[in-house]
């Protein structure tokens, strides 16, 4: 009997869905507009988070996952809807099977969650995987081999940090810090630095133009419009990347500090593997200009991110569903 086979990337700012011999088939914001009058779903994905920070009274845009976890059940379940019925398209008889990769630090409330919401959004049966297995498995890593890897994953909502070895994490970290929470440290320090109210998209804007991990000789500049805070009227300035670096330098400290952790937590024998192979880099938030330089002037070991590092959690779920035999020890509930 047929059975569709999605897996889902659940990530904190972007969804990404991929079916198997298909590739990726969906990748969107995670977003929802919600109607205050009736509670009905306006839109998902790219067309809601135009609205983001632009909606009247009558209207919620939202990101129904925080820290790469559900933080509004009911919403995350009409999202996982859509997304599911659009990568299937209208007609189809049977449920499909859905892989859902998770952060590696949820706790068993929180996994138990997204199984209930994938099932309730028309999945025949759900399963969970680990990000950073999943990010390995895209990125081309052989996670089942004796030697150890390390994987860094961060997306919006979290990086995670994670040695594998024989098929599975023998040391990690999960630290709840990533592009959100550094676009809003982008947004105090506009605010501080200029007196300049600016929202969300401005600020992703800015990390996406001028950001970089690294002071730079030749600093990028860009003009930032926003609302002064004092007179409340529009005002442009110009940002430098080096303010932007200094303004993010607590949020990557953060993630740094987890990276040294993992590493001091790992087997001798496996950290020398990780000297020799290095230290592979995923997510979004990892193209962040010279963040992998960053990486390796802390910890000594070269890192470097990976081909196509947004797509690396998407691709492990879609090659993980096709084995699922052969990945049956990374996988962590079914139902």
């Amino acid at each position: 009997m047929f059975h569709a086979k999605i897996g889902i990337d659940l990530g904190t700012t972007n969804i990404l869905v991929h079916m198997p011999k298909k590739g990726i088939v969906i990748n969107e914001p995670s977003v929802v507009a919600i109607s205050t009058v009736d509670k009905k779903v306006l839109a998902v994905g790219i067309e809601a988070k135009e609205m983001l920070g632009r909606t009247p009274d009558t209207i919620i845009a939202s990101r129904p996952l925080k820290d790469g976890v559900i933080a509004d059940y009911k919403t995350t379940e009409a999202m996982l809807r859509y997304f599911i019925n659009k990568a299937l398209g209208g007609f189809r008889i049977f449920r499909p099977e859905v892989m859902v990769a998770v952060p590696a630090g949820i706790t068993s409330t929180e996994r138990r969650a997204v199984i209930d919401a994938t099932l309730a959004a028309g999945a025949r049966a759900a399963y969970i995987i680990k990000e950073p297995i999943a990010a390995a498995i895209g990125a081309n890593i052989p996670i089942g081999n004796a030697s150890g890897h390390m994987i860094i994953d961060i997306g919006g909502g979290t990086a995670e940090i994670a040695v594998i070895a024989l098929g599975g994490i023998v040391a990690s970290s999960s630290v709840r810090i990533g592009g959100n929470k550094i676009d809003a440290a982008i947004i105090e320090d506009m605010r501080r630095r200029y007196g300049l109210a600016i929202g969300e998209r401005t600020a992703e804007e800015i990390k996406i133009t001028i950001g970089s991990a690294l002071f730079l000789e030749d600093a990028l500049s860009m003009k930032v419009r926003g609302r002064d805070i004092v007179t409340g009227l529009p005002r442009t300035v110009t940002a430098t990347s080096n303010d932007i670096t200094e303004a993010i330098k607590n949020e990557l400290d953060g993630i740094i500090s987890a990276v040294k952790s993992v590493l001091h937590d790992t087997p001798p024998e496996l950290a020398a593997d990780v000297i020799d192979s290095g230290v592979v880099m995923s997510g979004g938030t990892s193209l962040l200009r010279n963040f992998d330089q960053l990486i390796t002037r802390a910890t000594g070991v070269a890192a470097y991110v990976a081909d196509e590092a947004l797509l690396c959690v998407a691709k492990g779920t879609g090659i993980v569903l096709e084995n699922l035999d052969a990945y049956k020890r990374s996988i962590l509930a079914t139902k």
